[in-house]
């Protein structure tokens, strides 16, 4: 059967102070009235049924999440005791697929993605269940990309594989992480690679046997934990297996390695909600060019991003390429330039008590 693996740790700190430790990015609405963990789950639930969608996140957010939206169960969710990057997270929950059915077909997404149109992302997801289903290959769905973007990685298509309908796919040259300006151009003109989406397909035997193949040290910690699943042992193995594993990405670890990698090409809008540069792009602009949200003066200001979620108002004269954002009882003031580095900002508080409660 298929099953939908949603990755819904980690704390988007690239969101503060919006997003925060105890209610992160994922439980936040950014891009409709809608949660981002709850758009995720609605873009795939009448392809993927609810019981069979599990959402692994941090154990501190399980209570928060399953408040946040009532019709989760905790059959939903399995837990990470801390993060450890991407293929900790789908090696755990790999664990627990292939425990409960040798034949699962995992269809893994990310739960800070604005994707459109809907319908063609489920076909995609589809030709991918049908390969997967089909072969042991690991399949990743790439992007075409519509603009140089230095923030997202990037895969190199080769020759074409197969073709089902209007859905190509291709074998792998390589992947390449995020490159600079003139690379990513390069990339653009080029129309040979495609932007790195971060979802994936692929049956749950076929990634545990790469787990096996390229990270063995995480395949015996994972091996180890499958015998505790459903024993008054499981946290204790689960801890264990943690604390015990590298943490390292799943391209890194296993997708720049393996040899049985494919890519779906999708022709759709796709945008990582990665931080708080991309309201530019998912936002009307005012004349300015500036993107406002609640209550704000704006004058003689261009090409700046204001969000207030608070009673409060925001003016602002004669400035441009900002981000400003007021949230709660925290004010934060970045030049666009530098808006990535905001947990650069967080580290610091972190090194005072007195302000580590505003992280």
């Amino acid at each position: 059967m298929i099953y939908g693996v949603i990755m819904a740790g980690g704390k988007g700190e690239r969101f503060w102070p919006l997003s925060r430790e105890a209610h992160p990015k994922q439980l936040l609405a950014i891009t409709s009235e809608r949660t981002m963990l709850q758009e995720t789950i609605d873009r795939v639930v009448d392809f993927i049924p609810l019981p069979r969608i599990k959402i692994v996140t941090g154990q501190s957010l399980r209570d928060k999440i399953l408040s946040t939206i009532d019709y989760l169960g905790e059959d939903n969710l399995i837990t990470e005791p801390f993060g450890k990057s991407t293929c900790m997270t789908i090696g755990l929950a790999a664990a627990h697929l292939y425990r409960e059915d040798r034949e699962a077909i995992m269809v893994v997404l990310s739960c800070d993605h604005d994707i459109r149109p809907e319908e063609a992302l489920i076909e995609l997801l589809k030709v991918g269940c049908r390969v997967a289903s089909d072969q042991d290959y690991l399949i990743t769905i790439g992007i075409t990309p519509t603009r140089a973007e230095t923030g997202y990685g990037y895969i190199e298509q080769a020759e074409r594989y197969d073709r089902f309908g209007g859905v190509s796919i291709h074998k792998i040259n390589k992947f390449t992480e995020k490159p600079d300006r003139i690379v990513a151009q390069q990339y653009y003109y080029d129309r040979k690679h495609l932007w790195n989406s971060g979802m994936f397909i692929w049956s749950a035997k076929a990634i545990l046997d790469a787990i096996h193949k390229f990270q063995p040290e995480m395949a015996k910690l994972l091996d180890d934990y499958s015998e505790a699943i459903g024993t008054d042992k499981e946290l204790d193995a689960r801890v264990h297996c943690y604390q015990h594993c590298q943490k390292i990405s799943i391209d890194v670890a296993i997708l720049e390695n393996a040899e049985n990698v494919l890519v779906i090409k999708g022709d759709l809008m796709w945008d990582d909600i990665g931080s708080w540069r991309a309201l530019e792009r998912l936002n009307i602009m005012n004349s300015d060019n500036n993107v406002l949200h609640g209550n704000v003066e704006a004058l003689d200001t261009y090409e700046t991003t204001i969000y207030n979620d608070s009673d409060g108002i925001i003016t602002t004269l004669g400035v441009s390429d900002l981000i400003i954002v007021r949230s709660g009882d925290i004010v934060m003031v970045t030049h666009k330039t530098r808006s990535d580095d905001i947990s650069k900002l967080l580290e610091k508080l972190r090194e005072d008590e007195r302000r580590e409660k505003y992280t």
